[in-house]
């Protein structure tokens, strides 16, 4: 990996922060969906909910140096198409020129902290959807966790619907991420059944004024060969949360190479797991994802 001088970074920012807003301005854009119809995206926008930990180690993507190298790299490999974060990276990315022709989502509610009393509670503490039209970014991305005992969740649903309707307004797409979640032992746990996605698309599918501009990010059924009939139960276009891999790569391969064969399903949304494999080697882990497509 090439090196990223922080100190160049840091000295851009005190001294000229107008730069950000001038290679914002004159970034080459393309089209959300190219010639293939599949977008391959690379998240990194856990840091800022305070989910630094991969492979581990708890602070493993604490390092931005190291964290813009992986991203630096994986973005400059044939058939990515673009990043997820939010504002304080991909304004360093704008800076080093990494964002030339690429899909840039602003990452819009990070309020929900990991392992905080009101995690359900996420609000939109990161993009709005003003930032990212003044910006010239191309999407914006929604996590929506639904626990049926915690009240927070209503709050983020009704801030998620409200978001809907922001960027609809300026024609721009909204990623939804939805989840069926429940506190085991305190921490938030995902329902990953076939059953508890499905329930978590039908809600997602229906917030707001129009669900023209919505796409759905959705993680992959414990059962892979679910996800023909959960995939059914909306019309909106999907892409694939990667998520960990709890060491097993070539499994998580496996179950994203079966979903993607859906109709419904246009790519893969993926971070950590590529980022930080577990063999070191960003590169193969990107290309072998791209190959998937």
């Amino acid at each position: 990996m090439s090196s990223i001088s922080i100190g160049d970074l840091v000295a851009v920012r005190a001294r000229h922060p107008e730069a950000i807003a001038e290679a914002a301005a004159r970034r080459a854009r393309r089209p959300l969906l190219g010639g293939s119809g599949r977008l391959m995206i690379v998240a990194a926008d856990h840091p800022a909910r305070g989910a630094l930990g991969t492979g581990g180690s708890e602070l493993a993507m604490a390092n931005r140096a190291g964290l813009l190298e992986r991203l630096v790299l994986a973005l400059s490999r044939p058939g990515v198409d673009g990043v997820l974060a939010t504002a304080d990276i991909l304004e360093d990315l704008l800076l080093l020129g990494a964002l030339e022709n690429k899909i840039v989502m602003g990452s819009m509610n990070r309020g929900g902290l990991a392992g905080a009393s009101w995690e359900l509670d996420d609000r939109f503490t990161g993009y709005r959807a003003q930032d990212i039209e003044r910006l010239r970014f191309d999407a914006g991305k929604a996590l929506l966790r639904i626990d049926y005992d915690d009240p927070g969740s209503l709050a983020t649903m009704h801030s998620t619907a409200r978001a809907v309707d922001d960027m609809a307004a300026r024609r721009l797409p909204l990623f939804v991420e939805p989840f069926i979640s429940r506190r085991v032992h305190g921490q938030v746990r995902n329902d990953l059944t076939a059953e508890a996605v499905t329930r978590s698309i039908a809600i997602a599918s229906g917030l707001g004024g129009t669900s023209a501009y919505t796409w759905l990010k959705l993680p992959v059924a414990e059962d892979p060969g679910d996800m023909t009939w959960v995939c059914e139960t909306s019309t909106l276009p999907v892409v694939l949360l990667g998520g960990e891999t709890n060491g097993d790569q070539e499994g998580a391969y496996e179950k994203w190479r079966t979903a993607l064969r859906l109709p419904a399903v246009h790519g893969l949304v993926v971070g950590r797991s590529l980022l930080y494999p577990a063999d070191g080697d960003v590169a193969g882990a990107v290309d072998t994802a791209v190959g998937l497509l």
